[in-house]
Formats: C-alpha cells, structure tokens, sequence
C-alpha cells in the first residue's frame, strides 16, 4: 500500500471511530445513576444559615454533581422531630442524610460532645485545624462508625453570646436553680453550679422563655437571636459565649449509601460540605454586627459582660466536668485526650498570634457606653 493510500484510510477509519463515539455519548451519560436522597435537620423551616445552609448544600451537591445526586430537604418536623435526625439517618431506610449538631445526640454517643462545642474550647480556627489537619475528623468517623453514619463539618457559629436571662447574674450563686436551655457540655457545667438544664429544639424556646417555663436560654447570636425575639422575653444578653466558642455543625451521612457512590461523587459530597462549613461562618460573621447594632439600639437590650470572677468559677467548673465526662467511657476519653493535646499545640501560636493582635486593636471597637 503507497504512503498516501495508507494515510487517507487511517484519517477514514480515525473519523468514523470519533463520529461513532459522539454518537454513542449520550447514551454513555444516560447510564449513570442518578441518586435521590431525603435530608433531615434539626432546624426550624427558614432559620437563616442553618436551615437555608442545608439547603445550599443540597443545591450546590445537585449543580456539582451534574444531577447525579438530587437531595430533598425537610426542616425539623416536617418529616421526623428535630431530634430524632440522628437514628432516622443511622437507619437508612427512608433518609440518607442529617444536618444538626452533634452535642444533640450525647445521649446516645457521650463522645459526640466534643465535635461540636466544648466550654473554653476551641474557636473556629482552632476546631477547623484539628478536624481537617489534626486527625480530628478520624477519630469523629470513629465515634460514627457504630451508628452507620460518615460526618462532616457542615458550618460554624463563631463565638456565640452567653444567652438571654431573665436576671441579673453577679455570682456563681445566681445559677442556683436557674432553668436554662443550654444542650451539651455547657449544660453539663450549669448542672454543675446548681442550674437545672433544659433541652428544647429552636421552635419551642421562645414560647418557653416567655412563659416563665425557662429563666434563661442560648441560642446562637446577635443574627439569629434578632430573628428569634429573645428580646421581648429577656432582659439581659451575656457575652462571652464560653460554653460555645466556635460551635461546628454537622452533615451526616448514612454509611451504607454513602460508600455506595462512586469516588467522584463521595468526593462532591465532602467537598461542599467543607464549602458550606466556610458559608456559614462567613454569613454568621457578616450579620452578627449589624443584628446587634439593631438590638442595642432599636430594642433597648441590655448587654452585659459576665463577671471576671463568675467566669473564673465556670472555667474551673468545665475542667472538672471534662474529665468526669471523658472518665465515662473509653471512647469519651480518647477523644479528650486527643482535643486537648491539639488544643496545647496550637495554644502558644494563638496567643502570640490572634490574641495579641485584638489586644492591639480593642480600643478600636471598645464597648464602652454600650453595655
């Protein structure tokens, strides 16, 4: 066969083997199956950032995936109770994912408490360090694993406010049988002074708070607590949020299902999660100063620093009950052991680094004639 023969045929038989792979594509496509999830969370329907947080996630899930995975979201109720999120998504039989915080399930998995909030704990930066470089997030697949679930950071509150009371607190003393909403191992500390410790999903506070049924409550901050209307049924706002200095919030998902997707879509997941763990903060950290702008001005709160010594009393209280809880059960102490190890680690940087620079710039943004 001469040169220019050969060379016409192969261009031949290379351009049909093209056409014949274009025209075979769409089929290609239409074979990949597409995944229909229901997502459960323990938010009330609309509440900013947690609720519409889950939502975009699913959005942004559904858009990355090319509608390969298509996620129906129901707010709390609307398909199970706030609290029940955790076994409907363990079992898998009629829900693949949850969104909540995993504080709420510390009666089911002690251990569960220190992924989301410890008292005098980690901030934001601190938390995301150790879930994504300091092995945290393995040792939470760990705590999962039993239940059948894959977690996730899914956001972050930021530092939160101390809460709504309904009376001045000047001493420890004041938490004496106070009746407070607070869930996780804040709670545990109340419990400690002397407070009784109350769990309410977010719908159900208010109407509480107002009836007298709860003396106190937190919540989140200034954003949410705006919205929510604390303000009608509580005098006074606390600051700082000791017992939630960087709260993360959770997505998970049900094993069996998860490790059935193919590796790009596990991958999808996992990523907007992380996306909407930096949303999240970042919307919390935008509206948190103009809401409480609003209410100091417009809703005449009172916003009030906790006592140094008050303080002082309630740190020494949470150490205590860290390690009561963490003596509990094996896992439980594996868990704190590794966070306070991490949290020595990164202690000295945040002092020099963090710390010393709001130090610098506190005057800026000093409080006085606010409070």
């Amino acid at each position: 066969m001469e040169r220019r023969d050969f060379i016409k045929k192969a261009g031949i038989a290379t351009a049909a083997t093209v056409a014949g792979t274009a025209m075979n594509a769409p089929a290609i496509i239409a074979k990949e199956k597409t995944y229909r999830w229901k997502m459960v969370t323990t938010w009330p329907p609309n509440l900013p950032v947690l609720q519409t947080g889950a939502e975009q996630f699913a959005k942004r899930v559904e858009a990355a995936s090319g509608g390969r995975i298509k996620i129906q979201v129901f707010a709390a109720g609307e398909l199970v109770p706030a609290l029940g999120v955790f076994d409907a998504v363990s079992s898998g039989t009629a829900v693949q994912v949850g969104s909540g915080a995993s504080y709420y399930w510390a009666g089911k998995v002690p251990a569960a408490q220190w992924f989301s909030a410890v008292p005098f704990g980690f901030n934001p930066q601190g938390i995301n360090a150790w879930f994504y470089s300091g092995g945290g997030l393995k040792l939470w697949e760990e705590v999962y694993a039993p239940f059948n679930l894959v977690p996730r950071p899914q956001g972050n509150t930021g530092v939160q406010m101390g809460g709504w009371f309904r009376k001045k607190m000047e001493s420890i003393s004041d938490f004496k049988g106070l009746k407070m909403r607070i869930p996780g191992l804040g709670g545990k500390v109340i419990a400690k002074a002397g407070g009784t410790v109350v769990l309410l999903p977010g719908g159900e506070i208010f109407t509480s708070l107002e009836r007298g049924v709860l003396d106190a409550t937190e919540w989140v901050g200034p954003l949410h607590d705006l919205r929510m209307g604390f303000y009608k049924a509580a005098k006074y706002y606390y600051y700082p949020g000791w017992h939630e200095p960087g709260t993360c919030l959770e997505v998970m998902f049900n094993k069996k299902h998860y490790d059935s997707l193919p590796k790009d879509l596990q991958v999808i997941l996992d990523a907007v999660a992380m996306e909407t763990n930096l949303w999240s903060l970042c919307q919390f950290e935008a509206g948190n100063g103009a809401a409480l702008e609003e209410l100091i001005t417009k809703h005449n709160v009172n916003l009030v620093r906790f006592p140094t010594d008050l303080l002082d009393e309630l740190r020494k209280m949470a150490e205590e009950t860290m390690e009561e809880e963490a003596a509990k059960d094996a896992m439980s102490k594996k868990v704190h052991e590794a966070f306070k190890k991490f949290k020595k680690q990164i202690g000295m940087w945040g002092a020099v680094s963090e710390n010393a620079y709001y130090d610098v710039i506190a005057d800026k943004y000093s409080l006085k004639g606010r409070e």
